[in-house]
């Protein structure tokens, strides 16, 4: 339909405003003409008088093409909430991808894949990186599955954490049969625990990386379901894809959200998922072989003890905030692709004592605001100078020093087991 033909419409639109039908024929024509604008003014009338899902997909598809995602996502959020529908996943899908949210798009995209096994977006898979399912009923790869191109060579300094990665995860795997002859298997758990913002993900990442095997992230809210027993089934389900691709690094972020001491927990649900992801832990009724645990939490101390005995995360790895030899390698990333002019990283590096990676890119993410609006007003690009990221260090607080206040008491007053020595051999007491 030409714009001619569906201008002579809108006319006969105002003679006949009520006519639905003759107004989604319009809008679906400005819509095909890239007119996304026209097409919203008139899914938007549409939906006063009938609020159908045809329309809203298409209203949310508009919004997806002018780049406008938060009203976007509300529609199909609303949708999603009513019935679940294959058709409207694509448009929701790519509505996250372009808004930055990829960790949520890949969660969804494994929450629908589970409901709908027949299910599958070749165009988002390849823009989430995640590998598209093989055509056999039991699929080697799963569409959840990272495949990270980074390894331990991509991460600065750390060389004690990467030692101890090494000993419990990379040396079985690489000389299985040397670690079988003294009774030891390939797989097992690591719970690493510290400061937020300090790189327990990408170490993760980098872990899967160093033994080329497949990587699977877990966030609580994948695994909570508001029904009985869907907790549970939905923590066994991310394990036996895990276990279906070994080798294979299954990751937990916040882990002590899912392994908080069923002490303080007040519903016997709760400490059903406790339970659960021990059982998984201990591989009753499955085979863990070649299954690498990995736990990241910023509170070791409310995870249950039972989490931490042999067998399950009985290797604990303290991981502080970046070394001076890393923090020069953040920096160099983080300025990478920024015009700089004459950056002395070593003498940064000395000044960014107890920052996170995450405190590095604030101080990167300031000083880049501030030359905008310096070369906004000069014309012309203007290069960042170590003097102007020096200036922005006293005005950036570490984060990781409220960390540290609350882990020294445990340090001091809650370390039996020694647990914390990490801690107090960082902090010198």
């Amino acid at each position: 339909m030409d714009r001619v033909t569906l201008e002579a419409l809108e006319q006969a639109l105002l003679a006949s405003p009520e006519n639905t039908l003759l107004r989604k024929q319009v809008a679906q024509g400005f819509f095909g003409l890239g007119d996304y604008d026209k097409a919203k003014e008139h899914l938007n009338l549409i939906l006063q008088e009938d609020p159908n899902k045809e329309s809203k997909i298409l209203l949310a598809r508009c919004y997806l093409n002018l780049g406008n995602h938060s009203p976007g996502l509300i529609i199909c959020e609303e949708l999603l909430n009513e019935n679940v529908d294959k058709e409207i996943l694509p448009v929701y899908l790519q509505l996250l991808i372009n808004d930055g949210q990829l960790e949520e798009a890949i969660s969804q995209y494994q929450s629908y894949q589970l409901k709908f096994p027949d299910w599958n977006d070749e165009s988002i898979e390849s823009q989430l990186k995640i590998s598209p399912l093989a055509p056999a009923q039991e699929p080697a790869y799963n569409p959840f599955l990272e495949k990270p191109d980074i390894n331990f060579d991509h991460v600065g300094g750390m060389e004690n954490v990467k030692d101890e990665i090494r000993i419990k995860i990379i040396q079985p795997l690489t000389n299985p049969d040397l670690f079988k002859a003294y009774g030891k298997k390939a797989g097992g758990g690591i719970l690493m625990y510290g400061p937020p913002g300090c790189g327990k993900t990408y170490l993760s990442r980098a872990t899967a990386g160093e033994i080329d095997s497949k990587f699977l992230s877990i966030g609580i809210e994948e695994i909570m379901d508001m029904w009985l027993g869907g907790s549970e089934k939905n923590l066994h389900e991310k394990f036996e894809i895990a276990r279906k691709n070994s080798p294979c690094v299954l990751f937990f972020d916040e882990i002590d959200a899912l392994g908080s001491k069923r002490n303080d927990l007040k519903q016997s649900a709760g400490r059903n998922v406790i339970n659960q992801f021990l059982k998984e832990l201990d591989g009753v009724n499955s085979q863990n072989e070649g299954l690498l645990v990995l736990g990241a939490t910023n509170s070791p101390w409310h995870m249950d003890s039972a989490f931490l005995r042999p067998g399950r995360f009985d290797r604990i790895i303290f991981v502080p905030p970046p070394d001076q030899e890393a923090r020069e390698k953040i920096l160099k990333l983080q300025l990478a692709d920024k015009p700089v002019n004459e950056i002395d990283y070593q003498k940064l590096a000395a000044k960014t004592n107890e920052f996170s990676g995450a405190d590095i890119k604030m101080l990167v993410d300031l000083t880049v605001e501030d030359k905008l609006r310096i070369s906004m007003k000069s014309g012309k690009v203007e290069p960042i100078r170590t003097k102007d990221l020096l200036s922005f260090c006293k005005k950036v607080r570490p984060s990781t020093k409220e960390w540290f206040n609350t882990a020294r008491n445990y340090a001091l007053y809650s370390n039996v087991s020694g647990i914390y020595d990490d801690i107090k051999d960082y902090l010198k007491l």
